[in-house]
Protein backbone atom coordinates (compact mmCIF):
# COMPACT_ATOMS: atom_id res chain seq x y z
CA UNK A 1 0.00 0.00 0.00
CA UNK A 2 2.81 2.34 1.14
CA UNK A 3 4.75 4.52 -1.60
CA UNK A 4 8.14 5.89 -1.91
CA UNK A 5 8.60 9.64 -1.25
CA UNK A 6 12.60 9.21 -2.40
CA UNK A 7 15.36 7.36 -3.78
CA UNK A 8 16.76 5.24 -2.19
CA UNK A 9 20.06 6.51 -0.34
CA UNK A 10 23.54 3.94 -0.92
CA UNK A 11 25.85 5.18 1.85
CA UNK A 12 18.86 -33.43 -22.65
CA UNK A 13 13.80 -43.06 -26.00
CA UNK A 14 15.66 -45.63 -27.25
CA UNK A 15 15.02 -46.33 -30.66
CA UNK A 16 13.09 -49.40 -32.22
CA UNK A 17 15.04 -52.16 -34.35
CA UNK A 18 14.97 -51.23 -38.41
CA UNK A 19 12.10 -53.40 -40.09
CA UNK A 20 12.72 -56.59 -42.51
CA UNK A 21 12.15 -54.30 -45.91
CA UNK A 22 15.64 -52.25 -44.77
CA UNK A 23 17.33 -55.09 -46.79
CA UNK A 24 16.76 -53.11 -49.96
CA UNK A 25 17.43 -49.93 -49.05
CA UNK A 26 20.96 -51.35 -47.37
CA UNK A 27 21.86 -53.02 -50.76
CA UNK A 28 21.74 -49.43 -52.44
CA UNK A 29 23.79 -47.83 -49.73
CA UNK A 30 26.42 -50.61 -50.39
CA UNK A 31 26.29 -49.72 -54.41
CA UNK A 32 26.79 -46.76 -53.29
CA UNK A 33 30.17 -46.40 -51.30
CA UNK A 34 33.48 -47.82 -52.72
CA UNK A 35 34.20 -51.49 -52.79
CA UNK A 36 34.74 -52.99 -49.72
CA UNK A 37 33.65 -50.12 -47.38
CA UNK A 38 31.56 -51.43 -44.35
CA UNK A 39 28.73 -49.18 -42.40
CA UNK A 40 28.87 -49.01 -38.78
CA UNK A 41 25.83 -50.69 -37.01
CA UNK A 42 23.94 -48.28 -35.77
CA UNK A 43 23.84 -47.29 -32.20
CA UNK A 44 21.18 -46.41 -30.07
CA UNK A 45 19.91 -42.98 -29.63
CA UNK A 46 18.53 -40.52 -26.85
CA UNK A 47 15.79 -38.37 -26.63
CA UNK A 48 13.60 -36.17 -24.44
CA UNK A 49 11.94 -34.22 -27.04
CA UNK A 50 8.38 -33.10 -26.89
CA UNK A 51 7.05 -34.91 -30.01
CA UNK A 52 6.65 -38.59 -30.03
CA UNK A 53 7.09 -40.55 -33.08
CA UNK A 54 4.05 -41.20 -34.91
CA UNK A 55 3.92 -45.30 -36.54
CA UNK A 56 1.20 -46.45 -38.78
CA UNK A 57 -1.39 -49.11 -37.86
CA UNK A 58 0.03 -52.09 -37.13
CA UNK A 59 3.51 -51.32 -37.97
CA UNK A 60 6.84 -50.43 -35.92
CA UNK A 61 8.52 -47.00 -36.72
CA UNK A 62 10.87 -47.61 -39.46
CA UNK A 63 14.61 -46.79 -39.38
CA UNK A 64 17.48 -45.39 -41.94
CA UNK A 65 19.24 -47.96 -44.13
CA UNK A 66 22.69 -48.95 -41.97
CA UNK A 67 23.94 -46.82 -44.71
CA UNK A 68 23.21 -44.11 -42.09
CA UNK A 69 25.30 -45.09 -39.95
CA UNK A 70 28.25 -45.16 -41.59
CA UNK A 71 31.77 -43.53 -39.94
CA UNK A 72 31.54 -40.11 -40.77
CA UNK A 73 34.92 -40.33 -42.25
CA UNK A 74 33.17 -42.11 -45.17
CA UNK A 75 30.50 -39.75 -45.87
CA UNK A 76 29.93 -40.94 -48.98
CA UNK A 77 26.46 -42.63 -47.92
CA UNK A 78 25.35 -38.55 -46.97
CA UNK A 79 26.33 -37.93 -50.66
CA UNK A 80 25.17 -40.40 -52.57
CA UNK A 81 22.07 -40.95 -50.72
CA UNK A 82 21.02 -37.13 -49.67
CA UNK A 83 22.40 -34.94 -52.00
CA UNK A 84 22.68 -37.45 -55.29
CA UNK A 85 19.13 -38.95 -54.56
CA UNK A 86 20.40 -42.41 -55.57
CA UNK A 87 17.86 -45.15 -55.38
CA UNK A 88 15.26 -42.63 -54.50
CA UNK A 89 11.96 -43.82 -54.20
CA UNK A 90 10.09 -40.35 -53.62
CA UNK A 91 10.41 -36.68 -54.36
CA UNK A 92 9.76 -34.02 -52.14
CA UNK A 93 9.13 -30.48 -53.39
CA UNK A 94 9.05 -27.35 -50.74
CA UNK A 95 10.40 -24.27 -50.82
CA UNK A 96 11.00 -24.04 -54.67
CA UNK A 97 13.92 -26.97 -54.06
CA UNK A 98 12.94 -30.74 -54.73
CA UNK A 99 14.84 -33.69 -52.47
CA UNK A 100 15.04 -36.61 -54.43
CA UNK A 101 14.66 -39.23 -51.03
CA UNK A 102 13.82 -42.59 -49.59
CA UNK A 103 10.75 -43.36 -47.30
CA UNK A 104 12.42 -45.55 -45.59
CA UNK A 105 14.97 -42.71 -44.02
CA UNK A 106 12.09 -40.08 -44.37
CA UNK A 107 10.04 -42.60 -41.67
CA UNK A 108 12.41 -41.86 -38.56
CA UNK A 109 10.27 -38.71 -38.69
CA UNK A 110 7.05 -39.04 -37.09
CA UNK A 111 5.33 -36.65 -40.01
CA UNK A 112 6.25 -38.43 -42.70
CA UNK A 113 5.85 -41.58 -40.90
CA UNK A 114 1.97 -40.94 -40.53
CA UNK A 115 1.83 -39.60 -44.40
CA UNK A 116 3.42 -43.17 -45.73
CA UNK A 117 1.04 -45.50 -43.43
CA UNK A 118 -2.57 -45.78 -43.47
CA UNK A 119 -5.14 -44.46 -46.08
CA UNK A 120 -3.23 -41.25 -46.76
CA UNK A 121 -2.42 -40.50 -50.83
CA UNK A 122 0.21 -40.11 -50.03
CA UNK A 123 1.44 -43.48 -49.64
CA UNK A 124 1.63 -44.64 -53.18
CA UNK A 125 2.50 -41.00 -54.04
CA UNK A 126 6.43 -40.71 -55.88
CA UNK A 127 6.24 -37.25 -55.87
CA UNK A 128 5.15 -35.16 -52.37
CA UNK A 129 4.47 -31.43 -52.41
CA UNK A 130 4.96 -30.33 -48.71
CA UNK A 131 3.44 -26.83 -47.38
CA UNK A 132 5.12 -24.64 -45.03
CA UNK A 133 2.81 -22.94 -42.98
CA UNK A 134 5.43 -21.87 -40.28
CA UNK A 135 7.25 -18.83 -41.52
CA UNK A 136 10.07 -19.99 -39.55
CA UNK A 137 10.52 -22.57 -41.71
CA UNK A 138 13.21 -21.95 -44.73
CA UNK A 139 14.90 -23.92 -47.12
CA UNK A 140 18.15 -24.27 -45.73
CA UNK A 141 16.55 -25.36 -42.12
CA UNK A 142 14.44 -27.79 -44.04
CA UNK A 143 17.53 -29.27 -46.43
CA UNK A 144 19.58 -29.67 -42.73
CA UNK A 145 16.55 -31.71 -41.30
CA UNK A 146 16.08 -33.90 -44.05
CA UNK A 147 19.81 -34.66 -44.49
CA UNK A 148 19.94 -35.00 -40.55
CA UNK A 149 17.86 -38.25 -41.43
CA UNK A 150 20.96 -39.28 -42.91
CA UNK A 151 23.75 -38.90 -40.78
CA UNK A 152 24.19 -39.26 -36.99
CA UNK A 153 24.84 -35.57 -36.19
CA UNK A 154 23.73 -31.70 -37.22
CA UNK A 155 25.67 -28.79 -36.51
CA UNK A 156 23.30 -25.95 -35.90
CA UNK A 157 24.76 -22.52 -35.51
CA UNK A 158 23.43 -20.51 -32.30
CA UNK A 159 21.67 -17.91 -35.27
CA UNK A 160 19.58 -20.95 -37.00
CA UNK A 161 18.72 -22.83 -34.08
CA UNK A 162 14.91 -20.98 -34.58
CA UNK A 163 14.21 -22.07 -38.41
CA UNK A 164 15.64 -25.44 -37.13
CA UNK A 165 13.73 -25.99 -34.46
CA UNK A 166 10.80 -24.47 -36.15
CA UNK A 167 11.22 -27.59 -38.99
CA UNK A 168 12.24 -30.25 -36.74
CA UNK A 169 8.68 -29.22 -34.50
CA UNK A 170 7.17 -30.04 -38.25
CA UNK A 171 8.58 -33.10 -38.76
CA UNK A 172 8.31 -34.23 -35.64
CA UNK A 173 12.34 -34.78 -35.29
CA UNK A 174 13.07 -35.20 -31.53
CA UNK A 175 16.49 -35.17 -31.36
CA UNK A 176 17.02 -32.55 -33.43
CA UNK A 177 14.38 -30.69 -30.87
CA UNK A 178 16.05 -31.82 -28.37
CA UNK A 179 19.58 -30.44 -29.39
CA UNK A 180 17.88 -27.08 -29.83
CA UNK A 181 16.93 -26.94 -26.79
CA UNK A 182 20.12 -27.91 -25.33
CA UNK A 183 21.12 -24.60 -27.55
CA UNK A 184 18.80 -22.17 -26.56
CA UNK A 185 19.62 -23.29 -22.66
CA UNK A 186 23.11 -22.32 -23.59
CA UNK A 187 22.52 -18.70 -25.37
CA UNK A 188 19.96 -16.94 -23.89
CA UNK A 189 21.11 -13.52 -23.99
CA UNK A 190 20.04 -9.93 -24.38
CA UNK A 191 20.12 -10.75 -28.47
CA UNK A 192 18.23 -14.11 -28.62
CA UNK A 193 15.71 -14.05 -25.47
CA UNK A 194 12.44 -12.60 -27.24
CA UNK A 195 13.31 -15.08 -30.11
CA UNK A 196 14.11 -17.92 -27.92
CA UNK A 197 10.91 -16.98 -25.67
CA UNK A 198 8.41 -16.52 -28.97
CA UNK A 199 9.68 -20.16 -30.30
CA UNK A 200 9.40 -22.19 -27.35
CA UNK A 201 5.93 -20.78 -26.60
CA UNK A 202 5.11 -21.65 -30.16
CA UNK A 203 6.45 -25.12 -30.50
CA UNK A 204 5.76 -25.79 -26.81
CA UNK A 205 9.16 -26.17 -25.00
CA UNK A 206 8.01 -24.91 -21.74
CA UNK A 207 11.07 -24.85 -19.55
CA UNK A 208 12.73 -22.39 -22.29
CA UNK A 209 9.67 -20.20 -22.32
CA UNK A 210 10.18 -20.25 -18.22
CA UNK A 211 14.47 -19.33 -18.59
CA UNK A 212 12.92 -16.87 -21.02
CA UNK A 213 10.98 -14.77 -18.67
CA UNK A 214 13.35 -15.30 -15.64
CA UNK A 215 15.51 -13.68 -17.38
CA UNK A 216 13.41 -10.56 -18.69
CA UNK A 217 12.47 -10.43 -15.11
CA UNK A 218 15.96 -10.17 -13.98
CA UNK A 219 17.08 -8.28 -16.75
CA UNK A 220 14.75 -5.76 -17.70
CA UNK A 221 14.92 -3.41 -15.31
CA UNK A 222 18.78 -4.27 -14.32
CA UNK A 223 20.04 -3.17 -17.80
CA UNK A 224 18.87 -0.22 -20.55
CA UNK A 225 18.76 -1.38 -23.87
CA UNK A 226 16.71 -0.44 -26.80
CA UNK A 227 16.55 -3.31 -28.84
CA UNK A 228 15.65 -5.44 -26.40
CA UNK A 229 12.53 -2.91 -25.61
CA UNK A 230 11.89 -3.25 -29.64
CA UNK A 231 11.53 -6.95 -29.38
CA UNK A 232 9.20 -6.94 -26.41
CA UNK A 233 5.67 -7.54 -27.57
CA UNK A 234 2.91 -6.00 -25.77
CA UNK A 235 1.62 -9.61 -24.69
CA UNK A 236 5.01 -10.66 -23.19
CA UNK A 237 5.49 -7.10 -21.22
CA UNK A 238 2.48 -7.08 -19.46
CA UNK A 239 3.62 -10.41 -18.21
CA UNK A 240 6.71 -9.28 -17.07
CA UNK A 241 5.06 -5.74 -15.55
CA UNK A 242 2.60 -7.84 -13.78
CA UNK A 243 5.16 -10.13 -11.85
CA UNK A 244 5.85 -9.82 -8.40
CA UNK A 245 9.23 -11.55 -9.20
CA UNK A 246 10.38 -8.56 -11.63
CA UNK A 247 13.27 -6.80 -10.33
CA UNK A 248 12.60 -3.24 -10.13
CA UNK A 249 15.18 -0.53 -9.99
CA UNK A 250 14.82 1.41 -8.16
CA UNK A 251 11.25 2.35 -7.26
CA UNK A 252 7.59 2.08 -9.21
CA UNK A 253 7.82 5.33 -11.22
CA UNK A 254 10.73 3.53 -12.75
CA UNK A 255 8.72 0.53 -14.43
CA UNK A 256 6.91 3.26 -15.38
CA UNK A 257 9.58 5.45 -17.18
CA UNK A 258 10.58 2.14 -18.65
CA UNK A 259 7.29 1.51 -20.39
CA UNK A 260 7.05 4.84 -21.55
CA UNK A 261 10.15 4.54 -23.24
CA UNK A 262 9.20 0.98 -24.56
CA UNK A 263 5.43 2.67 -25.86
CA UNK A 264 7.36 5.35 -27.96
CA UNK A 265 10.21 2.41 -29.75
CA UNK A 266 6.84 0.28 -30.27
CA UNK A 267 5.26 3.46 -32.24
CA UNK A 268 8.23 4.44 -33.64
CA UNK A 269 10.72 1.49 -34.72
CA UNK A 270 12.72 3.34 -36.71
CA UNK A 271 14.22 5.58 -34.01
CA UNK A 272 17.74 5.54 -33.60
CA UNK A 273 19.71 7.57 -31.08
CA UNK A 274 22.03 7.43 -27.99
CA UNK A 275 20.61 5.96 -24.77
CA UNK A 276 20.38 9.74 -22.81
CA UNK A 277 18.18 10.74 -25.78
CA UNK A 278 15.62 7.89 -25.63
CA UNK A 279 13.33 9.25 -22.59
CA UNK A 280 13.86 13.25 -23.97
CA UNK A 281 12.74 12.53 -27.68
CA UNK A 282 9.68 9.97 -25.95
CA UNK A 283 8.35 13.19 -23.72
CA UNK A 284 8.63 15.20 -26.81
CA UNK A 285 6.90 12.79 -29.33
CA UNK A 286 3.75 12.00 -26.51
CA UNK A 287 4.21 15.74 -25.81
CA UNK A 288 3.34 16.35 -29.71
CA UNK A 289 0.33 13.88 -29.57
CA UNK A 290 -0.80 15.44 -26.72
CA UNK A 291 -1.54 18.79 -28.12
CA UNK A 292 -2.85 16.71 -31.58
CA UNK A 293 -5.52 14.82 -29.60
CA UNK A 294 -6.94 17.93 -27.77
CA UNK A 295 -5.75 16.79 -24.13
CA UNK A 296 -6.83 13.47 -24.49
CA UNK A 297 -5.01 11.03 -22.14
CA UNK A 298 -2.92 8.65 -24.44
CA UNK A 299 -3.71 5.70 -23.59
CA UNK A 300 -7.27 6.50 -24.42
CA UNK A 301 -6.15 7.49 -28.20
CA UNK A 302 -6.78 5.22 -31.02
CA UNK A 303 -2.95 4.75 -31.09
CA UNK A 304 -2.80 4.24 -27.22
CA UNK A 305 -5.11 2.51 -26.48
CA UNK A 306 -3.32 -0.96 -27.05
CA UNK A 307 -0.82 -0.57 -24.71
CA UNK A 308 -3.26 0.06 -21.99
CA UNK A 309 -3.32 -3.63 -20.47
CA UNK A 310 0.04 -2.91 -19.80
CA UNK A 311 -0.29 0.30 -18.29
CA UNK A 312 -2.74 -0.95 -16.02
CA UNK A 313 -0.45 -3.18 -14.22
CA UNK A 314 1.79 -0.81 -12.81
CA UNK A 315 1.46 -0.32 -8.68
CA UNK A 316 -0.30 3.38 -9.38
CA UNK A 317 -0.52 3.81 -5.70
CA UNK A 318 3.24 3.38 -4.92
CA UNK A 319 3.96 6.32 -8.08
CA UNK A 320 1.22 9.25 -7.11
CA UNK A 321 2.50 9.39 -3.21
CA UNK A 322 5.49 11.14 -4.16
CA UNK A 323 4.90 14.48 -5.15
CA UNK A 324 7.84 14.62 -8.44
CA UNK A 325 6.01 11.27 -9.63
CA UNK A 326 2.84 12.63 -9.39
CA UNK A 327 4.06 15.71 -11.32
CA UNK A 328 5.10 13.88 -14.30
CA UNK A 329 2.45 11.49 -14.31
CA UNK A 330 -0.19 14.35 -14.55
CA UNK A 331 2.36 16.33 -17.66
CA UNK A 332 2.57 13.13 -19.54
CA UNK A 333 -0.97 12.85 -19.30
CA UNK A 334 -0.36 9.17 -21.03
CA UNK A 335 -2.64 7.73 -18.00
CA UNK A 336 -6.37 8.50 -17.44
CA UNK A 337 -7.45 10.39 -14.80
CA UNK A 338 -10.23 7.90 -14.24
CA UNK A 339 -7.65 5.56 -13.47
CA UNK A 340 -5.58 7.70 -10.99
CA UNK A 341 -8.79 9.32 -8.96
CA UNK A 342 -9.70 6.18 -6.95
CA UNK A 343 -5.87 5.53 -6.17
CA UNK A 344 -5.82 9.27 -5.14
CA UNK A 345 -9.09 8.14 -2.87
CA UNK A 346 -7.26 5.02 -1.81
CA UNK A 347 -4.32 6.14 -0.72
CA UNK A 348 -6.02 9.62 1.32
CA UNK A 349 -8.71 6.83 3.31
CA UNK A 350 -5.37 4.55 3.60
CA UNK A 351 -3.17 7.44 4.97
CA UNK A 352 -6.03 8.25 7.39
CA UNK A 353 -6.47 5.36 8.88
CA UNK A 354 -2.28 4.81 9.90
CA UNK A 355 -2.31 8.45 11.28
CA UNK A 356 -5.65 8.47 13.07
CA UNK A 357 -6.09 4.98 14.07
CA UNK A 358 -3.87 2.70 16.44
CA UNK A 359 -3.53 -0.06 13.47
CA UNK A 360 -0.13 -1.41 13.63
CA UNK A 361 0.21 -3.01 10.07
CA UNK A 362 -0.45 -6.64 8.05
CA UNK A 363 -1.18 -9.24 10.94
CA UNK A 364 -0.74 -12.36 8.51
CA UNK A 365 0.53 -12.78 5.07
CA UNK A 366 -2.08 -12.56 2.38
CA UNK A 367 0.26 -13.61 -0.54
CA UNK A 368 -2.31 -12.33 -3.64
CA UNK A 369 -2.14 -9.16 -1.99
CA UNK A 370 1.49 -9.22 -1.80
CA UNK A 371 2.03 -10.55 -5.02
CA UNK A 372 -0.74 -7.72 -6.49
CA UNK A 373 -0.33 -4.82 -4.58
CA UNK A 374 3.11 -4.52 -2.58
CA UNK A 375 5.62 -1.70 -3.08
CA UNK A 376 7.95 -2.65 -5.46
CA UNK A 377 12.02 -1.50 -4.71
CA UNK A 378 15.37 -2.36 -5.32
CA UNK A 379 18.89 -1.36 -5.87
CA UNK A 380 22.19 -2.70 -6.80
CA UNK A 381 25.17 -3.27 -4.58
CA UNK A 382 28.25 -2.05 -6.56
CA UNK A 383 30.89 -3.60 -4.45
CA UNK A 384 31.60 -5.63 -1.48
CA UNK A 385 31.52 -1.98 1.15
CA UNK A 386 28.89 -1.30 3.65
CA UNK A 387 26.31 1.28 3.10
CA UNK A 388 22.69 1.84 3.58
CA UNK A 389 19.62 3.09 2.17
CA UNK A 390 16.15 4.04 3.48
CA UNK A 391 12.50 4.44 2.51
CA UNK A 392 11.38 7.03 4.74
CA UNK A 393 8.32 9.78 4.71
CA UNK A 394 4.94 8.64 2.93
CA UNK A 395 5.28 4.89 3.97
CA UNK A 396 2.22 5.13 6.75
CA UNK A 397 4.83 5.69 9.46
CA UNK A 398 7.56 3.82 8.80
CA UNK A 399 11.03 4.61 8.67
CA UNK A 400 12.81 1.95 7.27
CA UNK A 401 16.67 1.77 7.43
CA UNK A 402 18.46 -0.79 5.21
CA UNK A 403 22.19 -1.80 5.50
CA UNK A 404 24.63 -4.24 4.09
CA UNK A 405 27.73 -4.89 6.41
CA UNK A 406 29.59 -7.87 6.11
CA UNK A 407 27.58 -10.15 3.84
CA UNK A 408 24.44 -9.29 5.64
CA UNK A 409 21.60 -7.41 4.68
CA UNK A 410 19.75 -5.83 7.81
CA UNK A 411 16.33 -4.00 8.45
CA UNK A 412 16.14 -1.70 11.04
CA UNK A 413 13.29 0.72 12.14
CA UNK A 414 14.55 3.92 12.57
CA UNK A 415 13.76 6.30 15.44
CA UNK A 416 14.66 9.43 13.58
CA UNK A 417 12.76 10.65 10.50
CA UNK A 418 15.67 12.32 8.64
CA UNK A 419 13.80 12.43 5.19
CA UNK A 420 11.87 15.80 5.68
CA UNK A 421 9.00 13.84 5.02
CA UNK A 422 5.83 13.34 7.18
CA UNK A 423 6.64 12.54 10.79
CA UNK A 424 7.57 8.88 12.30
CA UNK A 425 4.71 7.11 13.59
CA UNK A 426 4.57 7.77 17.21
CA UNK A 427 3.67 3.78 17.97
CA UNK A 428 6.27 2.38 19.85
CA UNK A 429 6.01 -0.89 17.13
CA UNK A 430 4.35 -0.96 13.51
CA UNK A 431 4.41 -4.09 11.27
CA UNK A 432 4.89 -4.59 7.39
CA UNK A 433 4.51 -7.12 5.08
CA UNK A 434 8.04 -7.88 3.43
CA UNK A 435 9.83 -10.15 0.91
CA UNK A 436 13.50 -9.34 -0.32
CA UNK A 437 15.05 -11.31 -3.35
CA UNK A 438 18.86 -10.59 -4.32
CA UNK A 439 20.76 -11.96 -7.27
CA UNK A 440 24.18 -11.42 -8.98
CA UNK A 441 23.88 -12.11 -12.98
CA UNK A 442 26.70 -12.82 -15.37
CA UNK A 443 28.08 -10.90 -18.75
CA UNK A 444 24.80 -12.61 -20.18
CA UNK A 445 22.43 -12.04 -17.63
CA UNK A 446 22.14 -15.30 -16.43
CA UNK A 447 22.13 -15.82 -12.52
CA UNK A 448 24.75 -16.76 -10.86
CA UNK A 449 23.86 -16.68 -7.22
CA UNK A 450 20.00 -16.20 -5.95
CA UNK A 451 19.04 -15.96 -2.74
CA UNK A 452 15.49 -14.81 -1.43
CA UNK A 453 13.10 -15.10 1.26
CA UNK A 454 9.65 -16.49 2.12
CA UNK A 455 6.98 -13.46 2.68
CA UNK A 456 6.67 -12.49 6.24
CA UNK A 457 5.70 -10.08 8.43
CA UNK A 458 8.35 -8.16 10.29
CA UNK A 459 7.16 -6.47 13.63
CA UNK A 460 9.74 -4.37 14.73
CA UNK A 461 10.28 -1.46 17.78
CA UNK A 462 11.59 2.01 17.60
CA UNK A 463 15.58 1.02 16.73
CA UNK A 464 15.68 -3.02 16.45
CA UNK A 465 17.02 -4.53 13.55
CA UNK A 466 16.30 -7.84 11.93
CA UNK A 467 19.41 -10.01 9.69
CA UNK A 468 17.21 -10.76 6.77
CA UNK A 469 19.94 -12.42 4.31
CA UNK A 470 23.39 -13.76 5.37
CA UNK A 471 25.76 -14.26 2.00
CA UNK A 472 28.50 -15.60 4.56
CA UNK A 473 29.37 -18.14 3.23
CA UNK A 474 28.28 -17.16 -0.33
CA UNK A 475 30.36 -17.20 -3.64
CA UNK A 476 29.58 -13.80 -4.29
CA UNK A 477 30.37 -11.85 -7.30
CA UNK A 478 29.29 -7.96 -7.80
CA UNK A 479 27.60 -5.72 -8.50
CA UNK A 480 24.27 -7.75 -6.75
CA UNK A 481 20.69 -6.61 -7.60
CA UNK A 482 18.49 -6.63 -4.38
CA UNK A 483 14.79 -5.97 -4.82
CA UNK A 484 11.90 -5.53 -1.99
CA UNK A 485 8.12 -6.24 -1.73
CA UNK A 486 6.78 -4.30 0.79
CA UNK A 487 2.53 -3.87 1.89
CA UNK A 488 2.30 -1.28 4.87
CA UNK A 489 -1.31 -1.87 5.59
CA UNK A 490 -3.73 -4.48 4.28
CA UNK A 491 -5.37 -3.30 1.64
CA UNK A 492 -8.74 -4.39 2.02
CA UNK A 493 -10.46 -4.44 5.32
CA UNK A 494 -12.92 -2.59 8.11
CA UNK A 495 -11.49 0.40 9.63
CA UNK A 496 -11.01 -0.62 13.24
CA UNK A 497 -13.32 1.29 15.54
Amino acid sequence: MGALSSRMSWNRVEEPGAPEGEEEAEEVAVAAIEEGEESEEARPTTSQGRHKRKTGPGRQLTKAPCGKRAKDSLGSVYEALFLRGEGSDVQIRALGEEWNLHKVNLCQSGYFASMFSGAWRETTMTTVELQMPDENIDCEALHEALGSLYRDSVLIPRGRVVPMLATASMLQLDELIEQCREIMKDTVNVQTVCSYYYSAECYGLQDIRAMCLQWLLDNLMTRHNEELLREVSLDLMKEVIASSELFVMEVEMDVYTTLKKWMFLQLQPTWRGPHRDLLPDADSWFAGSRQESEGTAFLETEQGRAFAPVFQQLRLACIISDLPSARIIDQDALIPATWLSPVYKEQWLALLRAEQTRELGPTDVCVSDLQRTSMRCGGRLYRDEQCSWRWAGFNFGWDLAVYYANRRIIFKHSALNKSGGLAVSLLWQRKVAFRLRLASLDRAGRAILRRETEYQVLSLGKDEELEVVNLENEHVVFPIYVTCSFLYLPREGRFPE
